[in-house]
């Protein structure tokens, strides 16, 4: 290929790491000389129009009109649509579909519109996507043929490429491309003003980010939090918004600790809070990968996570943090209070959760694998 090529990403808009990851690397893309157009309902999380690398990013809007015959506009039409505009208009190379739907079924149809012209499919499963939306029967042979259909299939983890081979049946190639932290954003900092706005110097702060969905497991936060709070002075920092944060506040009214909890609702520059916190707590009930906690370990906090799907690829238990059941409630504040509790050994998983975001999880190493990736297929075409 003689040139960086020209990619479109459409992507969910809204907080969860499907969409910012897809604008993450669509920056990245773009910093490294490519083209980037970014197609979705609304501005994606993350992507605010003013980055350094803006004069090669454009946001391209999808428009879903209302009509009297429709009860719900049909959204995956007029993506196809605005995916096969966009695809004409800009000579694009790539169309790269983050979550297998609505995404890479519209990508399907503006291809199948472009014919020859088309570009190549790059879909990448994230998560839900494979876990629970592509297992509804309405969504299920849907999401298998587009799987199927794809130019390339990538997955975010191990755990997500295996659980869609067995689920799905898939025989065709899926490559794990892991998620990625940008290490400069995400970093260790002092900012002692800044954390006087939620905790006292004597006390401890324990963050969740989420889009609290019920897999985040959210009265576990709470739970682990009370736990915690019998023993240390200490605050609890909930930062995103979602259908379980009302049970997460009952459940601190019923534990008694709501007069120590702190809600922040969607938050923009997670890369200014994540480093302020003593340890993020992600007891989801599975995480394909789980970029908060990557994240965290970037801005060297440790972590108590979960067990359950991709987390196991990258935190080291006792190494970076703990990885526990997110059933065991009293096993996560066990973990949690031993790093609380011991200065020395929550430094010492600082600085290797801090190594080891920058040693094998860079935007740098993880974004030349997808452009490998595109490099492939536009020899082949």
């Amino acid at each position: 290929m003689s040139s960086l090529p020209s990619v479109g990403i459409t992507c969910h808009p809204t907080q969860g790491g499907s969409g910012i990851v897809a604008t993450e690397l669509g920056l990245a893309l773009a910093r490294s000389g490519c083209e980037v157009h970014f197609i979705s309902s609304a501005l994606p999380m993350r992507l605010t129009g003013t980055e350094d690398c803006c004069r090669r990013v454009d946001f391209h809007r999808v428009e879903a009109p209302t009509y009297p015959v429709f009860q719900h506009p049909p959204y995956t039409l007029s993506l196809a649509t605005k995916l096969c505009e966009v695809a004409q208009a800009h000579d694009l190379d790539i169309l790269h579909a983050h979550y297998a739907i609505p995404h890479a079924a519209s990508a399907f149809l503006a291809c199948e519109m472009l014919g020859d012209k088309a570009p190549r499919t790059v879909t990448t499963l994230h998560g839900t996507d494979i876990t629970l939306v592509g297992q509804e029967p309405s969504f299920f042979p849907i999401t298998r043929f587009v799987i199927d259909r794809s130019d390339a299939v990538t997955a975010v983890s191990e755990f997500l490429r295996d659980e869609t081979e067995s689920v799905f049946g898939v025989t065709r190639d899926i490559e794990v491309i892991p998620n990625f932290v940008d290490v400069e954003r995400f970093r260790p900092r002092e900012d002692a003003e800044q954390r006087a706005r939620f905790a006292s110097p004597d006390e401890k702060l324990l963050v969740h980010a989420s889009n609290y969905r019920k897999v985040k497991n959210v009265s576990a936060v709470v739970e682990v939090f009370a736990r915690v709070a019998e023993r240390l002075p200490c605050r609890l920092l909930l930062m995103g918004d979602g259908p379980e944060l009302a049970t997460a506040d009952r459940h601190a009214v019923a534990l008694g600790v709501e007069d120590r909890v702190i809600h922040l609702g969607r938050v923009d520059r997670l890369e200014e809070l994540l480093p302020l916190a003593d340890l993020l707590l992600l007891p989801s009930r599975h995480e394909s990968f789980g970029l908060v906690a990557l994240e965290a370990l970037a801005c060297g906090t440790p972590v108590v996570a979960t067990n359950r799907g991709g987390t196991r690829e990258f935190l080291i238990s006792g190494e970076h943090g703990f990885l526990c059941d997110p059933e065991d409630v009293e096993g996560m504040a066990a973990a949690a209070l031993r790093l609380l509790e011991n200065p020395d050994f929550h430094r010492r998983c600082a600085e290797a959760g801090r190594r080891r975001a920058v040693t094998d999880f860079t935007a740098e190493k993880v974004v030349a694998r997808y452009l490998a990736l595109y490099e492939r297929l536009l020899a082949d075409r």
